[in-house]
């Protein structure tokens, strides 16, 4: 389990890269001990520092504790709120990449999805196909939220801010995306949107179909300038959904297994029931 020597990122971000993996992949599985901190270091080749600088990460992702006198455990991830980026680049190892979204704009996604893209531009992530579908509110409709404050009911000239949003971000990514099946970097590649009535009150991101991480939109008032007024809105906070992560395992019965059958199964039927092509 020597490092690459030809990778050029630093060591303890390559004994980081393959500690998660290890974990994602229940090497290791939830409240599993890790190997001591020199038997990694032996194990990886490098210095013990640079092991603990590792950790670090990890720790920095919700990924493990460590308990005093005792070691370094890895948490139980389905009660902890835990960071996406670090766990979508890992799904890009594998050679099928399957991303489903359902939320508001598609902006958080699109801005997790570029260190992942970028390192397949530069030959350091491999897959051979990748599919992203996002399921995001009809932006010709009426809308309950976001709002204006005291006025409840719809307030188009909100919508029309979020249609510019939506559009910007699912539009770089779709171009992102289909650019890799151009330039040869992958056999297949797909960006697939549908709108449906409801905006959302939780962001959802299905991974491979094995991990899922949910989130609710927390609504806030803060004052948006539309032309020349500036107007109180109840807002949905995307940037401050805090996310939890669930995860397949080897009994379909836990609540991981459960919660991303039970994921797949409403994304799914939004879909195939309520979500249709955007208008061109």
């Amino acid at each position: 389990m020597a490092l690459d020597p030809d990778d050029s990122r630093p060591p303890y971000i390559q004994v980081a890269n393959a500690l998660r993996a290890a974990i994602l992949t229940r090497k290791y599985g939830p409240g599993e001990k890790l190997p001591s901190g020199s038997k990694l270091a032996e194990t990886y080749g490098v210095a013990r520092q640079t092991v603990q600088n590792a950790l670090d990460i990890l720790r920095d992702e919700s990924l493990i504790v460590s308990r005093q006198g005792s070691g370094v455990f890895v948490r139980e991830r389905t009660e902890k709120p835990v960071g996406l980026r670090p766990h979508l680049e890992q799904a890009f190892e594998a050679d099928a990449v399957r991303v489903d979204f359902a939320g508001f704009s598609g902006e958080t996604l699109h801005g997790a999805m570029q260190e992942p893209l970028d390192k397949i531009r530069s030959g350091r992530l491999t897959p051979q196909n990748v599919a992203i579908r996002l399921l995001v509110p009809d932006t010709t409709l009426p809308w309950t939220l976001p709002r204006r404050v005291g006025e409840p009911g719809d307030f188009a000239p909100i919508r029309e801010r979020m249609a510019e949003i939506t559009d910007r971000h699912v539009r770089s990514l779709a171009h992102s995306v289909h650019e890799l099946a151009e330039l040869g970097l992958v056999k297949k590649a797909s960006v697939e949107v549908r709108v449906h009535g409801t905006p959302p009150p939780f962001k959802l991101y299905i991974i491979n179909d094995a991990q899922v991480f949910f989130g609710f939109y927390p609504v806030y008032e803060h004052q948006l300038a539309i032309g020349d007024e500036t107007t109180a809105i109840y807002d949905l906070g995307g940037k401050d959904t805090v996310l939890f992560h669930h995860a397949l395992t080897d009994d379909d019965e836990s609540t991981g297994s459960q919660y991303v059958e039970q994921a797949r199964r409403w994304f799914e039927s939004i879909w195939t029931t309520v979500g249709i092509e955007p208008a061109s």
